[in-house]
């Protein structure tokens, strides 16, 4: 779909910021793009590679594609970027195409900054630049492989 951001993404028409965490022929993982901005370390995007808008608009191949690596990345978050907590959320509104967010919160984050969002918001929160968040993929990319069957 040539208006669709996702689509336009895999198609290599747009850049984003770090690097592939995982793909395969359903899915792809990456960290969240905020246009040259600070990133928040460990908000991690989901996308489904073929144009579907919701979760029910997945076959059952693209369903466990997608539930598996839901799975494994948030491990990845809690063991090799020590998360506490990993936010999981679909909203579709803004962007038609089926994307999941993971978005990692980490230990002594005070407890009204609790929420996907409201970790942005708490002033000692991670945040990097392209570098940090390159480094952040390579970290979990390299989990995922040598843990492959978890």
């Amino acid at each position: 779909m040539k208006d669709c951001f996702i689509c336009n993404k895999h198609a290599g028409n747009i850049e984003t910021s770090g690097v592939m965490i995982y793909e395969d022929e359903y899915v792809y993982v990456g960290h969240i793009d905020r246009d040259g901005n600070p990133n928040y370390l460990g908000h991690i995007m989901i996308d489904l590679k073929r144009h579907a808008p919701t979760l029910g608009d997945m076959n059952m191949e693209e369903a466990k594609a997608f539930g598996m690596i839901i799975a494994r990345v948030s491990k990845a978050l809690l063991k090799s970027e020590n998360a506490e907590h990993i936010y999981s959320y679909v909203m579709g509104d803004a962007v038609p195409h089926l994307h999941m967010h993971l978005v990692a919160r980490y230990p002594n984050t005070p407890k009204e900054y609790w929420g996907p969002n409201a970790v942005y918001d708490w002033e000692d929160a991670p945040m990097g630049n392209n570098n940090d968040v390159i480094e952040l993929c390579s970290r979990i990319k390299t989990y995922l492989e040598k843990n492959e069957n978890e």
